[in-house]
């Protein structure tokens, strides 16, 4: 199943950016993931921090650790020197936390901006048109390395729409771009060919690797 994924994902997008898969592994068992990888994932995305503890040891292969969820400034201590890309930095007082954590702990962190491209109330993320004030603010911090931007699209049925929100969000991509930037992240299980052929070079999936989740196990 991961094997015919993998091989049904274009390799770059329509900018002949390489595309990267980033398996997101809420709730999986440190089995499952080990399987993932051993059939050819090689990145995995967290979105809680206990479950990235709990299993950060028993993770073989050595793959790329990102964080894709939420996350809370009182638990970036847990996070620090051991994820290589933080996806969903969606606010200033987390990049400033992010950045003091980091420094003190000697090291760069590599950071994409979250960016509420449907303004939806329920997500969290800068505004389209706070976007750049929030790039330059958190560029400014130390120990801190943009690397690009990270969006979720809408829950929608209606492709035209969720297309063009999609390029709106390559478009403020390629506006704020520097010599840093190297992934759009955008695109799950149910949009990530829309958002590849948008110019998302950076797609995180979880339902289409490993089934439907069991929530029942995350109580």
């Amino acid at each position: 199943m991961i094997e015919k994924l993998l091989e049904s994902i274009p390799k770059t997008n329509p900018f002949g950016e390489k595309v990267t898969l980033v398996a997101a592994v809420k709730l999986q068992t440190p089995e499952n993931i080990n399987r993932a990888i051993k059939a050819g994932i090689t990145d995995i995305g967290d979105n809680h921090v206990q479950e990235f503890k709990d299993k950060f040891d028993l993770i073989e292969g050595n793959p790329r650790r990102h964080f894709i969820g939420h996350l809370q400034t009182n638990k970036i201590k847990y996070l620090v020197g051991k994820v290589d890309l933080y996806h969903s930095v969606d606010r200033l007082p987390l990049a400033e936390a992010l950045s003091a954590r980091s420094e003190m702990a000697g090291v760069t962190s590599d950071i994409l901006l979250q960016i509420n491209i449907g303004d939806e109330e329920t997500k969290g993320g800068f505004s389209y048109g706070d976007a750049g004030d929030a790039y330059r603010r958190t560029k400014a911090l130390p120990a801190l390395r943009i690397k690009g931007l990270m969006a979720m699209l809408p829950l929608s049925s209606d492709e035209e729409t969720l297309s063009a929100l999609a390029r709106k969000m390559r478009g403020l991509y390629e506006s704020l771009m520097d010599e840093n930037f190297e992934y759009l992240s955008m695109g799950m299980s149910g949009d990530y060919e829309l958002c590849i052929n948008a110019g998302s070079n950076l797609i995180r999936l979880g339902t289409a690797i490993f089934g439907e989740r069991n929530y029942e196990k995350g109580k």
